[in-house]
């Protein structure tokens, strides 16, 4: 328990503040996910419309990421925060008001998902931008290890919850606890003590400090290689979770509960990985730590995808659980240690541009599945990742050679 304690960064307050902000909304995110997926494939029947709903969530970062990151280093990054909370709150509500009237259409969930994914958005360069500096640079990997485990534990407890409230309340209740959940977030948001200062109005333009972030990145080979994986995970790798409620429903003949199980396994995967990083994991390894992981994903979505009895799928999920640990940690982290401190929220913006390269991923694995399957879908995607691997690996071999400063 000793070791345990001295590895956290327990002592400050707004880490923990920040952390607890985090977990809620990315619980509320993926309670509302499986939620959404669920209720359009029984309403729909397309596969590819359960795709394209989560490829909506990732759509912002493509378009607005890089504009978050500059615009972060001018605004209050506490109070965009607790903004950003009671925007969600109110989406959710909306659709909960809806659900209440029996006028819910899949274009309000549309409309949700994307709203929901401008917030998110605005995650790397605000908040986690704030819990590194709550920590310091020498602590950085440890706290991502706890924030980024944690939120992904909700993957966990997120798509079990979802589940379980679908069968129960149905979408109505299961959004009327977003609502909820919410607001307590906000409320504990409003009680972080960092604030930043916007420099004077002459300060550089929105624009040129968006060119400044990708120059910075296209002259450090580490950067590039960090972000070219980041890509090739969101196109390839991914998505494929969007396919998850597909199979169990249509494969593996489970209910919405037992969807919600399933879903859960891979968050469970991610809570074991993220634990193991931080107590075993060293700035020297991180850059390993991260490429391996994003290899052994790719290898593991056939065997899940292949599956035929549920407990079997579960446990390819942990798998890939372990292995999504190892990537989502170390990307934040690599990025957070390698970017100049002083510009460091625009190259997270640049990072949330990577991320949001997922749309291309989710609309290529929805029409994939309309056409052949969920099943076959994902073994191909995540064939056509090992490929891009392969391809790109002069560029993120340098990062592999690489060791991180701290």
């Amino acid at each position: 328990m000793a070791r345990f304690v001295r590895f956290l960064p327990i002592a400050a307050a707004d880490f923990w503040r920040l952390w607890f902000v985090g977990v809620v909304v990315f619980l509320v995110r993926w309670l509302e996910m499986l939620a959404m997926a669920v209720f359009v494939y029984h309403e729909t029947g397309s596969a590819f419309l359960v795709a394209a709903l989560t490829m909506l969530r990732l759509l912002p970062m493509a378009m607005f990421g890089a504009i978050m990151g500059a615009l972060a280093d001018h605004l209050d990054r506490r109070r965009v925060l607790v903004l950003v909370v009671c925007c969600l709150l109110v989406t959710s509500g909306a659709i909960a008001v809806l659900a209440h009237l029996g006028a819910l259409a899949i274009w309000h969930l549309a409309v949700a998902s994307f709203i929901n994914g401008t917030a998110w958005a605005t995650d790397n360069p605000v908040r986690r931008i704030m819990l590194g500096e709550a920590v310091g640079a020498g602590k950085v990997g440890t706290a991502m290890s706890v924030d980024i485990g944690t939120n992904n534990a909700s993957r966990m407890l997120g798509p079990m919850l979802g589940g379980v409230l679908l069968a129960s309340v149905g979408i109505e209740g299961t959004f009327l606890l977003s609502v909820i959940l919410y607001a307590v977030a906000a409320t504990v948001g409003l009680r972080v003590r960092h604030r930043s200062i916007a420099p004077a109005a002459d300060a550089e333009p929105l624009f040129r400090r968006v060119g400044e972030g990708l120059r910075i990145v296209r002259r450090d080979p580490k950067l590039i290689g960090t972000l070219v994986i980041t890509v090739i995970f969101n196109v390839f790798g991914w998505p494929f979770t969007s396919m998850i409620p597909v199979i169990g429903q249509d494969n593996l003949a489970l209910g919405p509960e037992g969807i919600g199980l399933l879903a859960s396994m891979d968050g469970l995967g991610a809570l074991c990985g993220a634990v193991a990083i931080a107590f075993l994991a060293r700035p020297v390894r991180y850059a390993r730590i991260y490429i391996t992981g994003s290899i052994v994903y790719m290898l593991l979505l056939p065997m899940f995808a292949l599956m035929q009895i549920p407990l079997l799928a579960g446990g390819a999920l942990l798998c890939t659980g372990i292995a999504s640990a190892c990537f989502s940690i170390m990307q934040s982290t690599l990025i957070y240690l390698l970017a100049p401190n002083e510009i460091r929220s625009r190259v997270f913006g640049v990072l949330s541009v990577c991320i949001g390269s997922g749309p291309i991923g989710f609309l290529h694995l929805g029409l994939l599945a309309d056409a052949i399957g969920a099943r076959g879908a994902i073994i191909a995607s995540a064939v056509e990742g090992m490929i891009a691997l392969l391809f790109t690996a002069p560029l993120w071999g340098k990062v592999w050679r690489g060791a991180m400063r701290t």
